[in-house]
């Protein structure tokens, strides 16, 4: 057999990743890092692949096809997705450690020990935790014992994925983007008082209840106080949220009853202490995930990290300014190199506090929990709208 090309210049001697620009099939209006950074490891992947299949088929228009403008524009979207999820991911991973050391120093002690400062703990325990006999009771809804499982968990990866980091690392850019994420948001409580329902468990079902009336109550207020932004700035994209408070005011400001509103019901809708009275393993053994052993249990905790992930994101998108910098947003350095960082060490900074509460605070009642959502919050969150209403009729911003 002659072999027509010998190598990969030779295969592709014309071909420019620009070409996918020309062609009309490139799928944002502005520059998308994640889809640039997955455009050119096609580049690479697809044109290795497409020199090796041309060495044993010589002339085949398959090998063609791979890197046309089409082909690569499909396999870079794949990709990004797989990108944005990985650096999500990572992200996920760096917040437990986070609270793993920070936790163990509240407690006198010096938190993970395995691997640099600690950090590879997290991945053993996966591991661990993936070894674990896959078991599900005899008695369950099966359907519903999945299916709630299976969306509880891509819920949450899905709208981790869905948080911008910058202005050219997002994966759509929505109009209504904030909408579409606090839709995907607002699942978890039916979800997961199907789970607790499907398992057919008493302490699962008493779990699912509590989760249920916990996320309920603490959304109200949150919309809320989401409203209270949305009326001063005008917009409900993130980026217009965020480029707002860039060139105006952090609404930490102005809004800063809302501000912490936000902050406690963030805190109450990822399940966390003082409000994880879904779980309560004093109580429930473990709530409405008792009945999910093994990896399940795993990846849940891990989606429930990614709401947490989610949480801190909105209240830097919502009050912090997200990815913005004070004083030195207008210069080109900045936003070519370091918005992405800034933006996850800001989340980071905001997950300190939820870790402080878990250190400090006592878990709540159910009652206390529902009395400071509809008592407490509701009637805050609503001086706050009626704060960011005269702010706007008054012509201050």
């Amino acid at each position: 057999m002659v072999l027509k090309y010998t190598s990969i210049r030779e295969f592709m001697p014309n071909y420019d990743p620009s070409d996918i620009m020309a062609a009309g099939v490139y799928p944002y209006d502005v520059y998308n890092l994640p889809y640039d950074i997955s455009l050119k490891v096609w580049d690479a992947l697809g044109g290795i692949i497409a020199w090796l299949i041309n060495i044993f088929f010589p002339g085949n228009g398959f090998s063609q096809s791979l890197i046309s403008p089409e082909v690569s524009n499909a396999m870079a979207i794949i990709l990004m997705v797989v990108v944005i999820f990985a650096i999500g991911f990572v992200i996920n991973l760096t917040m437990i450690w986070q609270e793993r050391k920070f936790l163990g120093r509240t407690m006198d002690r010096r938190g993970t020990m395995i691997g640099p400062l600690g950090y590879f703990q997290c991945l053993g325990d996966g591991l661990k935790t993936f070894m674990k006999e896959n078991i599900a009771p005899k008695d369950i809804d099966k359907k519903i014992y999945w299916w709630a499982l299976s969306l509880v968990i891509g819920t949450s990866v899905l709208i981790a994925c869905m948080v911008p980091l910058s202005p050219r690392w997002f994966i759509v850019d929505y109009e209504a983007g904030l909408l579409v994420i606090l839709a995907f948001f607002a699942l978890a409580p039916f979800l997961i008082l199907c789970a607790g329902w499907g398992q057919n468990n008493k302490f699962s079902l008493i779990g699912g209840i509590r989760a249920a009336e916990l996320m309920i109550s603490y959304e109200a207020p949150m919309l809320i106080t989401f409203a209270s932004v949305v009326l001063l700035v005008g917009d409900f994209n993130i980026g217009s949220i965020i480029s707002w408070q860039e060139h105006n005011v952090w609404l930490i400001g102005p809004l800063i009853i809302g501000f912490f509103v936000c902050l406690i019901c963030a805190v109450a809708e990822s399940e966390r202490a003082p409000f994880d009275l879904s779980e309560a393993e004093s109580e429930l053994v473990e709530g409405w995930q008792t009945e999910y052993a093994g990896m399940k249990w795993g990846l849940i905790m891990l989606g429930d990290y990614f709401r947490g992930y989610v949480a801190c994101a909105f209240v830097c998108i919502m009050f912090l300014g997200g990815w913005s910098m004070p004083f030195i947003n207008e210069f080109d350095w900045y936003y070519q190199y370091f918005p992405e960082l800034f933006f996850v060490l800001k989340t980071c900074f905001v997950f300190i506090a939820f870790i402080m509460a878990r250190g400090a605070i006592a878990r709540v009642r159910t009652d206390q929990i529902l009395n400071i959502g509809w008592r407490v919050l509701m009637p805050l969150a609503v001086i706050n709208l009626a704060i960011a209403l005269l702010l706007k009729v008054g012509g201050v911003f």
